[in-house]
């Protein structure tokens, strides 16, 4: 890594922390967490213990991770969503294929065995994997084309997304091109899709 480059991701992750301390400053409501705050979170995950530069690096990631996190949650939401208009409260059954049905069950089942753990959810599509989702488009392809311009794209697009995202979930870094194509990608679905 060049000196520019890291002066710029160390510039990103403090611009990121002040901005965090910014919204709780300001009364940001905390979700999922209670009563936690980042404080509290790095004690106990024992951040002293990492070299800094790791952490920031880290970080810095992490911001990536939680735009990809929130687009796919976004993506699913927006599935249900036209699932649900079509086919109403039967939408599962009527809109998913019996195969991507079946890879849930499997999945859900899975996790459900380790009883001291939290699972993904009540939400049967926050089982599925982001590949899954043009299937389920393609699918349905009446109720979605209306949104979404071709289905090779979305695969695409979100085949693009996951592999940035695996590369983060695997403690890898993204580049700046990298980083700003996920931006894109994220701004063209978003501009395309709004409900």
């Amino acid at each position: 890594m060049t000196s520019t480059s890291h002066d710029y991701f160390y510039d990103f992750v403090y611009r990121a922390m002040l901005a965090e301390e910014a919204l709780d400053a300001a009364g940001r409501p905390r979700h999922g967490g209670g009563d936690l705050d980042a404080s509290e979170v790095a004690e106990a995950l024992s951040f002293e213990l990492f070299d800094e530069d790791l952490l920031a690096q880290a970080q810095l990631m992490s911001t990536v991770y939680t735009a990809i996190a929130a687009f796919e949650m976004s993506v699913r939401r927006f599935v249900k969503k036209v699932l649900m208009d079509t086919h109403g409260e039967d939408w599962w059954d009527k809109g998913v294929s019996e195969k991507i049905r079946k890879f849930v069950d499997s999945r859900r089942t899975e996790e459900e065995k380790v009883k001291w753990h939290g699972v993904r959810g009540d939400d049967l599509l926050s089982y599925t994997e982001l590949g899954h989702l043009p299937a389920i488009m393609q699918q349905n392809w009446e109720h979605f084309e209306a949104y979404v311009p071709r289905v090779d794209w979305a695969t695409a697009l979100f085949s693009t997304l996951e592999r940035s995202r695996n590369v983060i979930m695997h403690s890898g870094s993204l580049s700046l091109p990298d980083i700003e194509r996920i931006g894109m990608h994220i701004r063209d679905w978003n501009k395309q899709v709004s409900l």
